[in-house]
């Protein structure tokens, strides 16, 4: 265990760390955060013992830095600083193995089976050994930095202290560099400390984080508890914005840009769609914030086209995905800039209809068809059956992500009660039925104008989507019977 108490040094008279305290347990990496400037190369070398600190302890395995001999702390702790001298000409084997000094009883006069397992398992996890009789200095910016974290492993101390290891990799090799240290961690037990200048990376590999502002410690403790909007735009002096890893419960940041988006003002109007037999389609001459269940870019994005596609009612594609991809493709549109539905409701039918408020407007497009409505608290009781009610909203106003959020479940409810309104029954159970086995729901905002933090039907906004999405399906509803009566 490495722990640091009330710690603080710099150069000369002149303080650049000050009061630090932390520790980190075996299998454990803490990540340093922070501006240039704040202290993090200054801290490292004082927890390394390059620069003595003015006050405050550091102890490994409750043991004083200050008790060790220099060759007893290189084997309990291994140093990547940020820059190396690369004049001299080692080959790659050779700065490895500089790594096992610390363990000789003199100049590789003892190298042991040890010492040589140690060098190559080093060089297999850096990706480094077909470099083994390169000359480092012959090597780019990246495959020195992978040589010199090899020589830090294969020094095989307990404790790791690391200064922005990825600098110099690409985002393949920082990956696969940052893989291979947290698992050296996990199965070897390692203490690790490293510098980031990547705050997603840090968030995402580091058990803990320590930001630190001006030498002090502004936040310390699990990634979530400190990539944190209101501090991170304190400490850095930009904007940001928190969302969710895709994959881990790890906190990342986007940086915000410092000027405003760039775009004509426009507004959406119910006659820019059109309604074909093929589909359904609006074309926006700017990317708007989406959130969609569509089958081509659901989730959230930005998006130019929007596309409902007829399908034949028995339509049976393994993979529907990529294969309405190709027809938007085919169509002249590109599949990466257009979210893309699906109905077997003939789309010349969809009602589309503009609603007017003080802040704006709202266009609310949808197509129904009912013929396999659904009674979801009883969808446990029956085989899922092809049907489908399209809601599309489009919002001439600045959406949160509540609002957003708010805005499907406010449509979603006005859905429901049109159905309820309309006597639309489970065939199956004979209940009311609450939608379909595949409905689908989109909220798209042109970003521009007033701002709308909200979407419940408590407040304006609200009150027209649930308004027009119940009026669009009932009308749907109900000329979805028409057509079917004339089959």
């Amino acid at each position: 265990m490495l722990q640091i108490t009330n710690l603080s040094g710099g150069y000369g008279e002149k303080n650049i760390v000050n009061d630090v305290s932390f520790q980190v347990g075996k299998g454990q990496m803490l990540g340093i955060l922070g501006p240039n400037g704040s202290g993090k190369s200054t801290l490292m070398k004082l927890i390394s013992g390059i620069l003595p600190p003015k006050s405050g302890t550091i102890e490994i395995g409750r043991k004083p830095l200050n008790e060790f001999s220099p060759k007893e702390l290189a084997c309990k702790m291994a140093v990547l600083p940020q820059l190396h001298a690369h004049a001299f000409e080692h080959t790659v084997r050779e700065t490895v193995s500089l790594g096992r000094y610390p363990h000789q009883s003199g100049w590789f006069s003892s190298w042991s089976e040890e010492d040589e397992a140690a060098v190559k398992e080093a060089m297999e996890l850096m990706d480094i050994e077909q470099y083994e009789h390169t000359l480092i200095d012959r090597m780019s910016g990246g495959e020195q930095q992978r040589v010199f974290v090899a020589q830090a492993l294969a020094q095989d101390a307990s404790i790791l202290l690391l200064d922005e290891p990825t600098n110099h990799l690409d985002i393949n090799h920082q990956k696969e560099l940052l893989d291979t240290i947290k698992k050296q961690a996990i199965d070897k037990e390692l203490t690790i400390v490293s510098i980031f200048h990547d705050i997603n990376l840090a968030a995402m590999y580091c058990d803990e984080l320590l930001l630190l502002d001006h030498g002090r410690v502004e936040r310390m403790g699990e990634p979530h508890e400190v990539v944190r909007e209101q501090d991170i735009e304190a400490v850095y002096k930009t904007r940001v914005s928190n969302h969710p890893h895709p994959e881990l419960p790890k906190p990342q940041i986007t940086l915000l840009p410092g000027i405003e988006r760039q775009v004509e003002p426009f507004v959406i109007k119910a006659h820019d769609f059109a309604a074909s037999s093929e589909f359904v389609l609006y074309e926006s001459p700017i990317p708007l914030k989406t959130i969609s269940s569509a089958v081509v870019n659901a989730g959230a994005g930005w998006y130019r086209t929007f596309m409902n596609r007829h399908v034949p009612y028995d339509y049976h594609i393994d993979d529907s995905v990529r294969e309405m991809a190709d027809f938007i493709a085919k169509r002249g549109f590109k599949a990466t800039d257009t979210v893309g539905m699906m109905t077997a409701v003939h789309t010349e039918d969809a009602v589309i209809r503009e609603y007017e408020g003080t802040f704006g407007s709202v266009i609310v497009a949808i197509t129904a068809g009912v013929g396999n409505a659904v009674d979801v608290s009883k969808a446990i009781e029956r085989a899922s059956q092809v049907g489908t009610i399209n809601t599309w909203i489009f919002v001439n106003g600045r959406l949160s992500d509540e609002a957003f959020i708010q805005a499907m479940v406010t449509a979603t409810e006005a859905k429901t009660k049109a159905l309820h309104n309309e006597e639309v029954m489970d065939p199956l159970t004979n209940t009311i039925a609450t939608g379909t086995s595949t409905d689908s729901c989109l909220v798209a905002a042109t970003q521009q104008g007033a701002d709308l933090p909200y979407a419940g039907p408590i407040t304006e906004l609200g009150k027209l989507i649930g308004y027009g999405v119940f009026e669009c399906t009932t009308q749907a509803i109900r000329q979805y019977r028409v057509v079917k009566q004339a089959w």
